[in-house]
């Protein structure tokens, strides 16, 4: 329990900001969660844990536990539960005027802003969070209790890193 609170809740921390790194980031990350799942499930080093972590412990994978933190924080912006600076990146399409009769306004999409640069632009908040609130299925962007909606959203990552 004390490798749980402490390793996991070190990695869940402000998540957000690996949105983008390289996939070497990532699988350094993932090594730090091998290595916690093996201190609480008691494996050794070198034995297989990733059928542990998805069918004892059932944790994501990091690239989609960033997903999940974007996901959920777009979540609350949405239904007004986060700060006003936040809820400005997160603009339906619907509510401009010029867009109005797109059909991403109907499936209710948020809008992506433009980017001036390749590198850091796809990476920040306001591009990050639409386009990952984007690419998920109507019946998770539409529940409206935050617990249903952690519950479908984490069903959908979990599907998307191990079905998939």
């Amino acid at each position: 329990m004390l490798v749980n609170t402490l390793v996991v809740s070190r990695i869940d921390y402000c998540n957000a900001v690996f949105t983008g790194v390289h996939e070497v980031v990532m699988r350094q990350l993932q090594r730090v969660l091998n290595a916690a799942a093996r201190l609480i499930i008691c494996k050794r080093k070198y034995d297989s844990i990733s059928a542990t972590i998805r069918d004892v412990l059932h944790w994501l994978p990091i690239r989609q536990h960033v997903d999940f933190k974007l996901c959920v924080t777009v979540f609350n912006n949405l239904h007004n539960l986060a700060p006003n600076y936040l809820s400005a990146m997160c603009q339906l399409v619907a509510e401009n005027p010029s867009r109005r009769h797109l059909r991403s306004a109907a499936r209710g999409d948020l809008a992506i802003p433009a980017t001036r640069t390749i590198r850091y632009g796809p990476c920040s908040f306001a591009v990050a969070g639409p386009s990952t609130w984007n690419s998920l299925p109507a019946s998770v962007r539409n529940c409206h209790l935050p617990s249903a909606f952690w519950r479908e959203l984490k069903t959908e990552l979990f599907a998307r890193a191990y079905f998939y």
